[in-house]
């Protein structure tokens, strides 16, 4: 173990005998990053009960509106963009991630905010559910119970869904976001039932399990893709639009869970341009003085390499009615695996499965979550405690 400037301590290679040992995993995820993951299928349960007796039939009083704003930050943001995939291209209204405080300056009473914050107190979302109030805007609050939004929705009248804060806002992706989804589908603007929820909930708590920690390194898909990544430079790109919300997820994870710098994205912009990291000096030139002789495992570890991640969709069926046809989605995919391939550079590769949009999410999503965290233990890093995240706060605070 090494003790870097702030505080920061960890090992700057990763330790992959401590991943098949459980009891020392425990020990250094003091704050249960891989229980709070592990949840996941149940905040789908909770959620969709704490939604179903919040008063969002009443969203739909007004008929359909003309633009819908999500307001937040961080995990909160990224229920936007959940939204946005899950209703597809074919959405009646646009759907708008809003990242800063306040709302656009077009939002009137023709449209709907939906203000989400885990901790109930981002100045983002109150600041937005604020100004909704003040221009008539159609209001819907996510966030902590007893809260400062909450406060501000009873003031509103506004339907607020309370989501019990029992871990960090990056482990709560799937308590804040099935409310969001709840309240557009009263909208009438997506078409999630209670079977594609409880489909998603069964197959987050099967990849839980997949994931856990007493499964070892080859047989559970978490850390054998953590091992992958370990001393990389990662570069994760989606095949369709709803992959790319999965994988800039990831990228989220990475950064905050185990201080990964990573690069993230569509796989269609990749090919515009960020493709050519394949080339460079952390791609096919450092590649090429590799030995393809060696055993991965006995590496020199010197110089670091790109690791490519590959979310592939592929969408329920070839007809699906999406901007971008399933062929050249797939297309896409199979040959940045070849150009990969040609140029030595690794690649992991997550399939999507299941029966709609939000479980196949779910599918992309939940192994890269486990993943980041082991990523995290392996170098001796607390996942829940980001000294950066605190100090950040307190110095923009003063």
């Amino acid at each position: 173990m090494i003790d870097g400037t702030a505080g920061v301590s960890g090992r700057r290679d990763a330790d992959e005998a401590l991943l098949d040992n459980p009891e020392a995993l425990a020990e250094h995820d003091p704050g249960g990053m891989l229980r709070h993951t592990a949840s996941a299928g149940a905040q789908v349960r909770e959620s969709a009960a704490l939604a179903a007796e919040a008063n969002l039939a009443v969203l739909a009083d007004d008929g359909r509106p003309r633009a819908v704003v999500i307001a937040g930050i961080g995990t909160a943001g990224r229920t936007g963009d959940v939204l946005a995939t899950v209703a597809g291209p074919r959405c009646p209204v646009p759907i708008i991630g809003h990242r800063s405080a306040g709302v656009p300056g077009w939002v009137g009473a023709a449209d709907v905010v939906i203000a989400v914050s885990a901790s109930g107190r981002s100045p983002e979302a109150l600041g937005a559910a604020e100004a909704a109030h003040r221009r008539g805007a159609r209001l819907v609050a996510v966030g902590a119970p007893d809260s400062q939004l909450q406060s501000i929705a009873e003031q509103a009248r506004a339907p607020f869904i309370p989501v019990p804060r029992r871990a960090p806002a990056r482990a709560s992706l799937w308590a804040l976001t099935v409310p969001v989804l709840l309240a557009a589908r009263s909208l009438g603007l997506v078409k999630v039932n209670e079977a594609d929820l409880a489909e998603t909930a069964a197959r987050l708590d099967a990849d839980a399990d997949r994931c856990r920690s007493a499964a070892e390194s080859f047989v559970n898909p978490a850390k054998s893709l953590a091992l992958g990544l370990a001393g990389s430079i990662p570069i994760v790109w989606g095949s369709s639009p709803l992959a790319t919300v999965a994988a800039r997820r990831f990228g989220d994870t990475l950064s905050a869970n185990a201080r990964y710098p990573v690069v993230t994205g569509a796989l269609g912009e990749a090919g515009r341009g960020r493709v050519g990291l394949l080339d460079g000096v952390f791609g096919g030139l450092a590649e090429g003085e590799r030995d393809i002789f060696a055993d991965p495992a006995e590496d020199d570890g010197e110089g670091t390499r790109l690791r490519l991640v590959l979310l592939r969709d592929g969408g329920l069926n070839a007809e699906d009615d999406t901007d971008e046809p399933f062929a050249v989605e797939e297309r896409r995919a199979d040959a940045v695996q070849t150009l990969a391939e040609r140029r030595g550079v690794r690649c992991d590769v997550v399939t999507a499965e299941g029966g709609s949009a939000l479980e196949r999410l779910a599918s992309l999503i939940a192994v890269p979550d486990f993943a980041s965290i082991y990523l995290a233990l392996a170098h001796g890093l607390d996942p829940m405690a980001v000294p950066a995240i605190t100090e950040m706060k307190e110095l923009s605070n003063q």
